[in-house]
């Protein structure tokens, strides 16, 4: 670059003529390239895919893998709003919740019935809450799979029983098992643990032999207690227990704990032996958070229509 009065021969950086002091303008900024127009091949995209060759996306995490006594085989993909794929071989069949269903291949056959359970059982899942009947998948004439998705963020979690051995996890959480597992209700014997405990006086109850899969909310965390040890947990976050766990309820002491700590009135115990599996974000305390910032009366019509959406989508989540 060179001084437009004396000619001297000044730096790119230069502000003015170390000669004749004369102010140098700052050269203009080099223009940006011309976007060039995509090629019809070669380009590469979002997922590594090319312009006019085929889609092709990346396969979902796998985060467990394993096989059940009848010889399915499982994997259970994503992270956050997962789903659990079950490959069937010939004349082998599960079960799951009416509903629960997501995909299938087409040599897969469904069969709705009440597993058994006769009147007695459709009963129960009434007064439970739970579909009245169950969905049986069975491959036909080779291989099938059949995948069940999780309808909130958490985690599908297997459940490998062996004979007779139990588990009891909260209402609404199984969602498919094979044909050998056992699935009932299970009603807590304390009223306290029956009125107060968060999840009502009914449970669900699993017995093998056989994998069950199990829908928990949020992040999982697994305490193993000993004989006599205390675990106090705010009602909601039991996800999962062995039946030697004694569960019960208690009340919050001290009259500001109850009226200024916030924390409700009863605390769920759970006395061991055995494990016990909390769940971080139960969805009734997700619904009551996302509650609070529902447009109130008074608001706009647009506003109150998507107030009365979010309404439908929270009574959804009370009633899981």
């Amino acid at each position: 670059m060179q001084c437009p009065t004396c000619g001297a021969v000044l730096s790119p950086s230069a502000k003015f003529c170390s000669r004749c002091g004369t102010r140098v303008a700052a050269p203009p900024p080099d223009a940006p390239p011309p976007m060039a127009p995509p090629a019809a091949t070669g380009e590469s995209y979002v997922y590594g895919n090319q312009m006019g060759q085929r889609l092709d996306l990346p396969d979902p995490t796998v985060t467990a893998r394993g096989r059940g006594v009848t010889g399915m085989e499982y994997q259970i993909v994503g992270t956050t709003l997962q789903a659990v794929i079950l490959e069937l071989d010939p004349g082998e069949t599960v079960y799951s919740e009416s509903g629960a269903m997501s995909w299938m291949s087409g040599n897969i056959q469904m069969a709705t019935n009440t597993r058994g359970g006769g009147l007695g059982g459709m009963f129960k899942r009434a007064i439970s809450g739970e579909s009245l009947f169950l969905n049986e998948f069975t491959s036909v004439g080779g291989k099938g799979i059949v995948a069940f998705a999780s309808d909130f963020p958490g985690k599908i979690v297997p459940v490998p029983l062996l004979e007779g051995q139990t588990m009891i996890v909260q209402k609404q959480a199984f969602l498919c098992a094979e044909k050998t597992v056992g699935l009932d209700i299970h009603f807590r014997k304390r009223l306290g643990a029956g009125f107060f405990g968060g999840e009502g006086f009914i449970m669900q109850k699993l017995t093998g032999p056989g994998v069950a899969f199990v829908c928990l909310d949020g992040e999982i965390v697994e305490y193993t207690l000993d004989a006599g040890q205390v675990l106090k947990v705010d009602t909601g976050h039991v996800a999962m227990y062995e039946p030697t766990v004694e569960f019960d309820i208690e009340m919050v002491k001290g009259f500001k704990n109850i009226l200024l700590g916030g924390e409700g009135l009863f605390l769920t115990t759970l006395r061991g032996p055995g494990r016990v599996w909390l769940q971080t974000m139960p969805t009734t305390n997700l619904a009551k958070a996302v509650a609070a910032y529902l447009p109130t009366g008074g608001s706009s019509r647009s506003s109150s229509s998507s107030g009365d959406v979010l309404g439908d989508v929270i009574g959804g989540l009370l009633d899981r």
